[in-house]
């Protein structure tokens, strides 16, 4: 791979892959990540896009200076494709399409997540955050700056509340419908409902072997372990299922154990060469998903061990092993690892291996 400086004295990094592949480094404001990958393909009808960024100017300025070091205006864009709805994939989009016209494409599951978000307001998602985290045993502590925003309308500038509804859909299994390219959409979910990989099916410009290259988004990442977590609609009783002791909705299922399942049909794909959505391309996509498969067992059963006494979702997120202690987690960091404390209940619990313990409340559960 090539990197390329940016244009106009932006020194904007851009790394040229071959075949007609760019990478863009898009900054992400104030995060750890630093930045996300925008990818640019090249196709006989115009360059499209896979994810666009974070919504934010100094993001925006990045894009069109790392699209004009490859040597396009963001107007000429045709079309944009999302592997997943976070704001840091899908932040521009509406302002790549007001400025070139083109289409954006999302899997429906992410689209309707993207609706929800857009139909509901800020203090409809407090409520319903509140209402959640009471169930999971958070301290009244934790939940009053929730509860005052909720109240009194104290709302932060939340990312992603409204994002831009796609023009198409992804299907699945299906080639997208990209002149002289043969992409085809790899349904991944776990990170998200609706999280798709992308596979290139073109032999890979220097000759790796392997079959293609795969866009992977945050499926599959060289040194990070996505998050793992629920996408509930806020209207369909998810919360009422927690403090009954029964987490197993439709809308929130078993989000482990379909990033588990989707991780096995990537590693059997064996590409030649992963281009993910943060840190940097790499290769042996098999050797990575058997480490990833390794880490959630690993959790799985430390988790059972914790297990051995009752405990809320909020007592396990602060007993499990994060990358830093508890008490050095910052506030959203928390409400985040709840969510995936219960991904892993969620999985144990499908699994036969553990259950809610009978009246409690709020709701403990307990390995069987």
């Amino acid at each position: 791979m090539t990197q390329v400086s940016g244009t106009h004295g932006s020194g904007t990094p851009v790394i040229e892959h071959g075949g007609g592949v760019w990478s863009i480094k898009v900054p992400i404001p104030d995060n750890p990540l630093g930045f996300t990958l925008v990818h640019l393909l090249d196709t006989d009808a115009g360059p499209v896009l896979i994810d666009t960024g974070w919504d934010d100017p100094a993001s925006w300025d990045a894009l069109t200076a790392g699209l004009a070091a490859c040597g396009v205006a963001v107007t000429d864009v045709h079309g944009v494709v999302i592997t997943h709805h976070h704001p840091d994939h899908h932040g521009l989009s509406e302002q790549v399409r007001a400025a070139s016209g083109a289409w954006i494409a999302l899997h429906d599951a992410d689209t309707d997540v993207v609706r929800r978000t857009r139909s509901n307001p800020p203090d409809r998602w407090y409520a319903y955050l509140v209402d959640k985290l009471a169930a999971a045993g958070a301290p009244d502590a934790h939940l009053a700056p929730l509860v005052r925003a909720r109240d009194h309308g104290h709302h932060r500038t939340l990312p992603g509340l409204a994002p831009a509804l796609p023009d198409r859909g992804i299907t699945p299994g299906e080639l997208l419908a990209l002149p002289g390219r043969r992409l085809r959409a790899i349904w991944t979910p776990g990170h998200t409902p609706g999280h798709v990989c992308l596979h290139l099916e073109e032999a890979h410009p220097a000759g790796l072997a392997g079959n293609g290259r795969l866009f992977s988004g945050d499926h599959l990442l060289p040194g990070i372990t996505p998050h793992i977590g629920l996408y509930e609609d806020p209207d369909e009783g998810a919360v009422a299922d927690l403090a009954a002791g029964t987490p197993l909705r439709p809308s929130g299922g078993d989000p482990l154990g379909d990033y588990l399942d989707s991780l096995e049909r990537v590693g059997r794909l064996d590409p030649a060469e992963i281009l993910p959505a943060h840190q940097g391309a790499f290769t042996d996509a098999p050797a990575r998903v058997r480490a990833l498969l390794a880490h959630h067992e690993e959790r799985l059963t430390s988790l059972l061990a914790l297990l051995a006494e009752p405990l809320t979702p909020w007592r396990i997120a602060t007993r499990m092993e994060w990358n830093r202690p508890w008490d050095e987690i910052p506030y959203g960091s928390r409400n985040i690892a709840v969510s995936e404390a219960e991904a892993h209940v969620r999985r144990l619990v499908k699994l036969g291996r553990v259950e809610a313990v009978a009246g409690s409340d709020p709701v403990a559960f307990v390995a069987v």
